[in-house]
């Protein structure tokens, strides 16, 4: 009867640690909104997900490359991500000596975030989930007409080393999400859909010295500078690229 017992106890923290590894996620519920870039200026359809509140930190993602260590970076495939990748960090477990557990891991692939995500039972946003939420305020749902919320934005793009502060320092948004600005820029799965190349007078023009703002062209809100910046830096990637300021979080389907 003891040895019932105990393993019954020894089950139930086993089942405790995993769950608290795992992310804290929110509700996301639905609805339709106006991406910047889309097809013939139409309205995009979001279904309900969950989305992790936090980006992933670099103690998470210790502990995923202990348990994978195929993505540690003396093993990593370089196909899979370039010489950038994790460099800061000490060794294969140990990060570098001003990185701390609880920012935001950077310099990860896309390849990388995807695995990590799919390992949690997740999978990354796509572009239009992830501006669907990060279009919030702290008191709407969607903030972008506001003179603040894209002060805050552009005032943010101008910080350097913000990837160093700890997951929690910006503001938690009306879906209770906190950092989707502020902090790092964050893969999405489908991040270079929309064709927007970081010189941006190549995507519609031959003469590109006559036009030198004609990617604006397609826009559906001219004056929001800040989503337009987004959708460059997206489209400017490789699924291999890592970058010092490009993190992650994962999503979940809702159950139907």
């Amino acid at each position: 009867m003891k040895t019932i017992l105990r393993l019954t106890i020894c089950l139930f923290l086993l089942n405790a640690t995993n769950t608290s590894c795992q992310s804290k996620m929110v509700q996301i519920k639905g609805g339709e909104y106006m991406p910047l870039y889309g097809r013939d200026s139409m309205n995009v359809k979001i279904d309900d997900f969950l989305m992790d509140v936090y980006p992933v930190t670099n103690k998470e993602y210790i502990d995923f490359v202990k348990k994978f260590s195929k993505w540690q970076k003396s093993k990593v495939i370089k196909l899979f991500a370039d010489g950038s990748y994790l460099r800061d960090w000490k060794s294969d477990t140990i990060l570098g000596e001003n990185q701390k557990e609880q920012s935001p891991i950077t310099q990860v692939s896309w390849f990388a975030a995807k695995e990590y995500c799919e390992c949690q039972g997740k999978r990354l946003p796509t572009v239009d989930e992830w501006e669907y939420v990060a279009m919030a305020n702290k008191n709407i749902p969607d903030a972008r007409k506001l003179k603040e919320y894209n002060a805050f934005i552009l005032g943010w793009y101008e910080k350097p080393k913000s990837f160093n502060q700890t997951i929690g320092s910006t503001f938690k948004n009306y879906w209770k999400v906190y950092d989707l600005h502020g902090l790092v820029w964050e893969w999405t799965s489908d991040f270079n859909s929309v064709l927007i190349s970081g010189e941006s007078r190549k995507d519609v023009d031959t003469d590109n010295n006559l036009f030198c703002g004609s990617a604006a062209v397609n826009a559906t809100d001219l004056m929001n500078y800040a989503a337009f910046m987004r959708y460059a830096i997206r489209g400017s990637l490789k699924a291999k690229y890592t970058m010092k300021n490009l993190g992650f979080r994962c999503v979940k389907d809702t159950k139907k």
